[in-house]
């Protein structure tokens, strides 16, 4: 494959969930050599990630080196009262490193970066990752479509829903297209600076937990591109990212909007009408059989009702058919609405606290003055928020154990101007060992609903001439990437960042820069956005 003239002094990798326990298993079954030589032979350990440790606020952590209380992306979702959107790049409110960069003359390549869409105008290119729509708009104008006839497609998502035939296809097609697309734009705009992520890494232990033939294959695919692209780039550095680690959840799943119920500061309702209307558009994509409509909706209706007797949530329903007799397929997409009409939902408007999302990690009280219907009074906001923090903390697990190893206080995690758009409590799960969620369940505790999820620590490599490979990375974090590419490329780090150089890079001068001038929020108007989120159960 054509290379460059050998310019781009570096490229970073991004692997979504990447980690010790799970790369070590794909090392010794020589399934990803390269990226086991990055790791063995240059500078290599730990890479903590930041609270809450989900894709949607911990890439924009790192691609601007400030904390979510400074850029503003919290989850996938923001809140403006009781109405949500899926986030996207105008949510995020601070300089992404690439255009710090480009502001003194470095030409960048970014490729499948969460949370990049619409892009910015910088010196480069840019085609954008997760929270971006099929087809989304890329930098520059028309690029897409140049990808496309040059590489002979290109896809945001594996196409096909979950466990359909063909879906480890799938993802390795994804994975290829995306490694092809980003040699495509290296030969073409010759960056100083590269930048690709793979998300498969993350998705196939949410979609597939447990199953070492699709973890090897996603991680197999990977591997090849990450060698294709070090052949073809011939990049000076190269630094292996990744945004939090991944891990089984064996604890307990702690139901928290429930035990606000139990506490008397919940109130819910039956109908779906206490849902946000994302409800109306999700379907599932977990049953085998005839499509919707095939099949008399009556049947569904009734279905779903004996279905809600017994707990069960659309992440439930693959696994729990034959425990209340349903043995035979009703439908590939059964939508949601049906089983949320069946079931119960927090009341928001009525209720004083609860969790709106899950990869939130925190709760959002419902705060008079604030929101449009609040019930806590302002002048009772911190005792009543010290009060829930104290019995939060007290909440064990059946087993006894320790349900949270900390429960703060939103400025404990977050500073900056965008502070009061944060939960107002955090909960870290013990060990993220247990997990939290925001359904209303017919008990407090329950078996947890994903196998496999996210863990705090992931993982950092470092490897080139401009890296001193001897050096000792053992308390890095994710906000200690983008001061790190500044001081590498002796770019002015942004003073307000929040991290540090690491010590494979000697630390460059810091700057007061202007006030960033962020794009208006736009809206992520696309179902097949917020399809994809809910397929991987973060929403």
């Amino acid at each position: 494959m054509e290379g460059t003239d050998g310019d781009c002094k570096l490229l970073v990798i991004g692997i979504d969930a990447g980690c010790l326990p799970v790369l070590q298993p794909v090392f010794d079954s020589g399934t990803a050599p390269t990226m086991q030589r990055l790791v063995e032979d240059g500078s290599s350990g730990p890479l903590e990630s930041q609270i809450p440790p989900w894709t949607a606020s911990a890439w924009p952590s790192m691609y601007t080196g400030k904390n979510p209380g400074k850029h503003g992306v919290f989850d996938f979702l923001s809140f403006d009262g009781y109405e949500w959107d899926v986030v996207n790049s105008t949510h995020v409110r601070e300089r992404a490193v690439w255009e710090l960069l480009s502001e003194n003359d470095v030409t960048s390549v970014v490729v499948n970066v969460p949370v990049t869409h619409p892009p910015r105008s910088f010196d480069g290119a840019l085609v954008p990752g997760m929270t971006a729509p099929e087809d989304p708009d890329c930098h520059p104008n028309g690029v897409l479509e140049d990808i496309k006839a040059e590489c002979g497609g290109y896809q945001v998502y594996p196409q096909g829903g979950n466990y359909a035939d063909g879906e480890i296809e799938g993802y390795e097609e994804t994975i290829e297209r995306r490694g092809e697309a980003f040699r495509y734009l290296c030969r073409r705009f010759e960056p100083q600076f590269g930048f690709v992520q793979f998300q498969q890494t993350d998705s196939v232990f949410h979609e597939r937990p447990g199953d070492t033939e699709a973890i090897e294959a996603v991680y197999g695919a990977v591997d090849r591109e990450i060698e294709a692209t070090i052949e073809a780039v011939e990049p000076e550095n190269v630094l292996l990212v990744s945004d939090h680690g991944m891990g089984t959840v064996e604890g307990h799943e702690f139901r928290v909007n429930e035990f606000l119920r139990d506490r008397g500061d919940l109130v819910a309702r039956s109908g779906g009408e206490g849902m946000p209307d994302w409800s109306q558009a999700w379907r599932n994509d977990l049953l085998d059989g005839e499509e919707a409509g095939d099949h008399s909706p009556g049947a569904v209706e009734r279905a779903m009702n004996v279905a809600a007797k017994f707990g069960i949530t659309t992440q439930r329903i693959a696994n729990t058919l034959d425990t209340v007799g349903l043995k035979e397929p009703i439908g590939k997409r059964v939508p949601n609405d049906m089983i949320r009409a069946a079931s119960e939902q927090v009341d928001f408007p009525e209720s004083a606290v609860y969790v709106r999302s899950k990869s939130e990690l925190g709760l959002r009280i419902n705060l008079e003055g604030r929101e449009p219907n609040g019930q806590v009074p302002a002048s009772e906001y911190e005792s009543f928020r010290a009060a829930l923090i104290e019995e939060l903390r007290e909440v064990r697990t059946p087993d006894g154990e320790a349900m949270f190893e900390a429960v703060e206080p939103r400025e404990t995690y977050f500073h900056g101007p965008e502070l009061g758009n944060a939960p107002d409590i955090l909960t870290v799960p013990a060990g993220f060992d247990n997990a939290i969620v925001a359904d209303l369940e017919k008990e407090t505790f329950g078996e947890p609903m994903e196998p496999w999820n996210h863990k705090r620590t992931g993982i950092v490599a470092a490897a080139g001439t401009a890296f001193d490979e001897s050096a000792t990375l053992s308390e890095a974090t994710i906000f200690d990437i983008a001061p790190t590419i500044c001081s590498l490329f002796d770019v002015s780090i942004d003073a307000a960042m929040d991290g540090e150089v690491l010590p494979i890079v000697d630390a460059g001068e810091q700057a007061e820069y202007p006030a960033y001038e962020p794009s208006p929020i736009a809206t992520t108007d696309d179902a097949a956005v917020e399809d994809r989120l809910s397929d991987l159960g973060y929403l």
